[in-house]
């Protein structure tokens, strides 16, 4: 059963934010006249959820449009959701008790008694376990889904081991002792629970399997779920690898989506909900409490078009407040929950942030007619702008700014921007002002690494393996050595030419921003992974190792040792919360 629906259409304001039991939700009401059904998400954990985060508003929002509610959620310990805390329900029971009771929310909140389920990875395979838990479910949608936990649990440690080689995480920071993958860490019970799982099908009226050409669990499960009784349409699930495997490069499956719109748009009886049942919503969600902080989910800016989570501490406050700025296209919980727990321990020490998505990341709609690719784009500082008119109407200034790669060229061009910005710090910045010749699509996908890394990778046997396997770019390997020796040369000779260069040049600019910020007395912590790609942009204006930047008193540097680009080793993470405490504290 598929009718014809909606192409996926972005929404102008972000949804609204509800707690419950710990937990932080998104409830997306229905834009258009309303029938009795809602769509529940259930997501998949870890690298693939930080995939499909974005993916799930994007449906939330077409749906809306088609006059369907729907609920996304963070199961308890990811995302915003509050630690698993002692005593609490074990084992993977915690995560099934959580959709239990987002159904149960998301009844209340739409005024819909009967449900659908959009489930992905390991979502699915909750789903189907907690499927008769949920009452009158017209129809189970699985993307992807987890049919078998050992076999699950056992891919993912092999696409951890990539994650951290992709990365160059050395060994000894990599997490051996548990399930995890990119910084994220699962529960042991609850892994333990996972691998004795092996799920079929289930009583279910309509289901939607988008199967994996190489997964042959993914038609079992649609050829089981028929033999149970449903109308089964089953798809393939073409894009998945592209879609899950980088947050940075992810390739959303559009044609997935519209299909599972329709599909879900076909599951509605023609009798539509009682305006008397459909909630308006207008009470604020609650605050969560840790031991040490208070946290509330908020929008802000124009139509509530941003969203973000405001984190406070339970005692006396100091220092500055922290503006918190995502990453590329990660969620703004951060890569490997990073943002969370930084907002929380920084909390802990009397420091307030805000934690946010901007537009067309994460939680945050697109702005209407603004630029398809928004990364290093000026658009982005108009949200920047937007969280500063929240914080200083709920009395939180003065503020600083941290992020790191896209985020730490974001906070930069914002403190430059913005006067009400006290300082920043930023981490692994790949550019200070975008030069505009550059493509950012093809950067993203290219950007080299400096060449002692290839000479290093070129030493390993398991390199020369490839090479003679023919599974190594042999000139696109060359073709960026030669950039690399290019980029060398020039880092020691644009220092000497930069001298000669004309006022309107990117350098002059970039030179005249650091001192126009030493002027005012805006505080910059720079921070750089020891084989940053960055580190290559920074020569090229104040010399090696930023030596030229000795002349700017309000400039502080740290190079650290044993850190990747995304900062996952926890000691990388320790001396960015370090360089952000001090930097609020300073600023007071």
């Amino acid at each position: 059963m598929e009718n014809s629906g909606p192409a996926l259409k972005p929404a102008v304001s972000a949804a609204r934010p509800l707690t419950f039991s710990g937990k932080v939700g998104l409830f997306m009401p229905s834009a258009a006249p309303a029938h009795d059904l809602a769509v529940l998400f259930v997501s998949p954990w870890g690298l693939e959820e930080l995939c499909v985060h974005k993916f799930w508003r994007v449906l939330a929002d077409a749906l809306s449009a088609n006059g369907v509610a729907s609920l996304r959620f963070d199961y308890s310990g990811t995302g915003d959701a509050l630690d698993i805390a002692d005593g609490a329900v074990s084992g993977l029971a915690l995560w099934e008790n959580d959709i239990v009771e987002a159904a149960a929310q998301l009844r209340t909140l739409s005024g819909c008694k009967t449900v659908a389920v959009v489930s992905q990875g390991l979502g699915s395979m909750l789903a189907l376990r907690v499927l008769e838990r949920l009452d009158d479910v017209a129809g189970l949608a699985c993307l992807a889904p987890v049919t078998s936990g050992r076999a699950y649990l056992r891919e993912l440690q092999i696409w951890s081991r990539m994650v951290d080689e992709g990365l160059g995480i050395p060994e000894k920071d990599r997490i051996r002792d548990q399930v995890s993958i990119a910084g994220l860490r699962m529960p042991e019970d609850i892994a333990a629970d996972i691998r004795k799982v092996v799920v079929s099908g289930t009583a279910t009226r309509y289901a939607f399997v988008a199967c994996r050409p190489d997964r042959p669990g993914d038609r079992e499960l649609a050829e089981a779920l028929r033999r149970d009784g449903a109308d089964v349409l089953e798809i393939n699930y073409a894009g998945y690898d592209a879609f899950i495997s980088n947050p940075l490069i992810s390739v959303m499956p559009e044609s997935i989506g519209e299909r599972l719109v329709s599909w879900v748009s076909g599951l509605r009886g023609p009798q539509p909900a009682s305006e008397d049942r459909v909630s308006s919503m207008t009470n604020l969600p609650s605050e969560l409490r840790g031991p040490d902080f208070r946290e509330l989910p908020v929008t802000f800016g124009n139509s509530g078009r941003l969203y973000g989570v405001l984190c406070q501490p339970l005692g006396e406050r100091k220092g500055a407040t922290i503006i918190i700025l995502g990453t590329a296209y990660d969620r703004h919980a951060g890569w490997g929950r990073s943002g969370v727990e930084m907002a929380r321990r920084l909390a802990g020490e009397g420091i307030a942030s805000l934690r946010f998505d901007a537009a067309n990341v994460g939680d945050s709609p697109p702005v209407p007619g603004g630029p398809e690719q928004i990364l290093y784009s000026p658009s982005q500082l108009d949200d920047v702008a937007a969280a500063l008119d929240f914080l200083e109407n709920v009395e939180l200034l003065p503020a600083v700014i941290c992020g790191r790669c896209s985020g730490s060229y974001l906070g930069f061009r914002s403190v430059v921007a913005e006067e009400r910005l006290k300082g920043a710090v930023i981490a692994n910045p790949y550019a200070f002002q975008w030069d505009p010749a550059l493509d950012v699509d093809v950067v993203i996908h290219s950007a080299p690494r400096q060449l002692h890394e290839y000479r290093t990778r070129m030493l390993k046997l398991e390199t020369f393996r490839r090479l003679v396997k023919g599974e190594v770019d042999v000139v696109g390997a060359a073709t960026n050595m030669v950039r690399a020796v290019a980029r060398r040369l020039k880092r020691y000779l644009l220092p000497v030419l930069n001298r000669f260069s004309g006022s309107g040049s990117l350098h002059s600019q970039i030179v005249g921003e650091f001192q126009a910020l030493q002027d005012r007395d805006a505080a910059i912590g720079l921070i750089y992974s020891e084989d940053d790609v960055g580190l290559v942009h920074l020569a090229e204006h104040f010399g090696e190792g930023g030596r030229g930047l000795s002349r700017y008193a309000n400039v502080r540097m740290t190079i650290l040792p044993d850190a990747d680009h995304n900062l996952t080793p926890v000691a990388a993470r320790e001396a960015y919360l370090r360089a952000v405490r001090d930097m609020a504290v300073l600023k007071n």
